[in-house]
């Protein structure tokens, strides 16, 4: 009986220090989002490379597009911090997961090649959000409604 309480309680705290990993990645993609995409309007100091031979305007507009991605970002992590509820994460991981096959239509409709750091950008941010978001699923217990306190 006492073996079973203590694997049990080592297992718990095995589960809550991976859950405290994901969250602190959490916070460094939300960061790496915001960061990365505020930068990539500057030519010296992006991650990405938007060559102007090959993008012209267009090049423009992703940096537009990526502006408007920090905002959005903000607010939603805005919005989750006043309501305490991250569940939400779930939605703009998987958003940012579709901006992959998003950006490759886009490169396909305008015959440009894409830096490969866009894609591996968008699929560990996408990815960090899903993770999050469902490890603030998993702290509800199905009892709790939506408003009630944690």
């Amino acid at each position: 009986m006492r073996g079973s309480f203590f694997y049990k309680k080592m297992s718990i705290k095995f589960f809550d220090s991976i859950s405290v990993f994901f969250k602190i990645n959490f916070y460094i993609s939300a960061i790496v989002l915001v960061g990365g995409c505020l930068l990539s309007t500057t030519d010296n100091y992006s991650i990405f490379e938007f060559n102007e031979d090959l993008y012209g305007a267009i090049g423009n507009n992703i940096r537009v597009i990526m502006i408007y991605l920090a905002i959005n970002e903000l607010a939603i992590l805005l919005y989750c911090f006043l309501t305490k509820n991250a569940r939400i994460m779930l939605a703009v991981g998987f958003f940012l997961i579709l901006l992959i096959g998003s950006l490759e239509f886009y490169a396909e409709i305008n015959a440009i090649e894409f830096d490969q750091n866009l894609r591996l950008f968008f699929l560990y941010t996408g990815i960090s959000h899903l993770v999050y978001g469902f490890i603030e699923i998993e702290k509800i217990s199905p009892t709790q409604t939506n408003n009630e306190p944690k």
